[in-house]
């Protein structure tokens, strides 16, 4: 970062790090611990602008790596490639979600990077994910209220942001904390 970034109060871009998915399993611990929320074995890799033969191609390298891959597309026209486990089986998850980021990114499928995320559910059947930003190397809760209205639990995603701010690297914008709706792995 030069003299002129720092005087104007630019970053240097956070470069995207894969290898900070491999820390979800202790956060989920501590999540387990102090929120009562428990991994349910889902999660997804998003991501955009494939299309045509590139998108096939993508789709049987995904495949040819993942058996249970499920490929989606949501109202946006992103493409959801989701993974499931057994919930108690949280690392072989977070494993397919490494794998699927690095395949595209080393298919040059980088930039179409969005999101991955990996679902939670606790005792009374709340949903929590966490999910990492690919562009910031970030990760942020995301808590939809139960009913079928785009409505966030804004409370229990401050909580888990305190809860996990020793375990993983937390997006401190959060007007960059998107909402997921519907997205597979919830």
């Amino acid at each position: 970062m030069g003299f002129w970034d720092a005087l104007l109060g630019r970053r240097k871009p956070v470069r995207p790090d894969l290898d900070r998915l491999f820390a979800l399993p202790a956060a989920a611990v501590t999540l387990r611990a102090g929120a009562g929320f428990a991994p349910t074995g889902q999660g997804s890799v998003c991501f955009a602008g494939v299309e045509g033969g590139a998108f096939d191609r993508v789709e049987s390298d995904v495949r040819g790596l993942l058996d249970s891959a499920e490929f989606s597309r949501d109202g946006y026209g992103y493409t959801w490639v989701r993974s499931r486990h057994a919930p108690h089986d949280l690392a072989s998850l977070v494993a397919d979600l490494h794998a699927v980021n690095t395949l595209l990114r080393d298919d040059g499928f980088g930039p179409q990077l969005l999101c991955s995320l990996v679902g939670f559910r606790d005792g009374e059947g709340r949903v929590l994910a966490l999910v990492y930003l690919y562009k910031r190397g970030t990760f942020y809760p995301f808590a939809p209220l139960p009913g079928g209205v785009e409505r966030r639990d804004n409370a229990l995603e401050l909580q888990t942001r305190g809860l996990l701010a020793q375990e993983l690297p937390v997006e401190e914008d959060l007007s960059r904390w998107f909402p997921v709706w519907g997205a597979p792995g919830l």
